[in-house]
């Protein structure tokens, strides 16, 4: 995709949601960290089914902490990889409580250092939780990458370090957003509704469903 469709798919895109915000609940930026956590190979409709009831009652690492791993796991066993999500949980709060004064840091290497937090985790809570100018390159932002031509590579790395090359600097801190509600709502996996799709003329994907 070339330099200039890149930056009309944005504007399009920012025109259609100037504002746009993740699925997953979440109260602050401890309890964001914890969803996201949760959602790996999971839906965000899920996880805050189970999230909900769970943080109405420990919002913070100390409260998460305090009830245990036993009951963290019955509140989230509605998860795909429950049991080791909890442990993870657990994990995680007794690090920030020991190692960061509660607080969740704000850097990617620290991030990266709890349990269960990889690349991906740590750039979703950088961007929504201090709104930092991060891509976490999911299923659906891989897609788009490939799909459009946008960001082509065969791991998340190589698409995550193209998008962040060629994506304008003023979109983008919400263009993880944008590509992800793209890909969840009209660019889907086995069928794009490319009908519907306000970008579909500057994207270079051969299968468009809207051809003969």
């Amino acid at each position: 995709m070339k330099k200039e469709n890149i930056t009309e798919f944005f504007r399009r895109l920012s025109a259609a949601n100037p504002d746009p915000k993740g699925e997953l609940d979440y109260v602050n930026s401890f309890t964001l960290l914890v969803a996201v956590v949760l959602s790996a190979q999971a839906t965000d409709v899920g996880v805050n089914k189970a999230t909900g009831p769970l943080f109405a009652i420990a919002d913070t690492p100390e409260k998460m902490f305090a009830l245990g791993e036993e009951t963290v796991r019955d509140y989230v066993k509605s998860i795909g990889l429950y049991k080791t999500k909890a442990k993870n949980v657990i994990k995680l709060c007794e690090a920030l409580i020991r190692d960061h004064n509660s607080a969740v840091p704000q850097t990617r290497e620290e991030l990266e250092k709890l349990a269960g937090v990889g690349r991906k985790t740590a750039n979703v809570v950088l961007n929504i939780a201090f709104g930092q100018p991060t891509i976490a390159v999911d299923t659906h932002l891989f897609r788009l990458g490939n799909r459009t031509g946008m960001a082509t590579g065969k791991t998340p790395i190589e698409v995550e370090k193209k998008l962040a090359r060629r994506i304008p600097k003023e979109y983008l801190r919400h263009s993880h957003h944008w590509m992800i509600l793209h890909g969840r709502y009209i660019c889907k996996a086995r069928k794009p509704d490319c009908a519907k799709c306000i970008v579909e003329d500057l994207c270079s994907f051969k299968g468009k469903t809207t051809l003969v």
